[in-house]
């Protein structure tokens, strides 16, 4: 279930799912697989972002903890909502909007 632009507003909190690769997966790192025939692994980690904005086009303003921005499309299939118990664990891991 990915949310929709109706269902996103500023200040909402969202998880995004990116992959990454490295030789040392952190302790975050989710389904993590050997690189066929390398010496790297391949690995998803959640992200905790908040929508910043909601854009002319529809697209979605994400804001990092650290201020980084990343434009996404709100129907993208790695983005989602937190559950209610995600709320309370990562309180403190999601940005603040200023």
């Amino acid at each position: 279930m990915s949310p929709s632009k109706a269902a996103l507003k500023p200040g909402d909190r969202v998880i995004f799912r990116a992959v990454k690769r490295s030789a040392h997966p952190g302790p975050r790192a989710k389904g993590v697989a050997p690189e066929p025939m390398g010496e790297d692994y391949s690995y998803e980690v959640d992200k905790l972002w908040i929508v910043a904005e909601i854009q002319d086009d529809g697209q979605l303003l994400l804001r990092t903890r650290r201020g980084k921005t990343h434009v996404i499309k709100p129907d993208h299939p790695r983005l989602r909502r937190p559950n209610w118990w995600e709320k309370i664990i990562y309180a403190k891991r999601f940005p603040i909007l200023p």
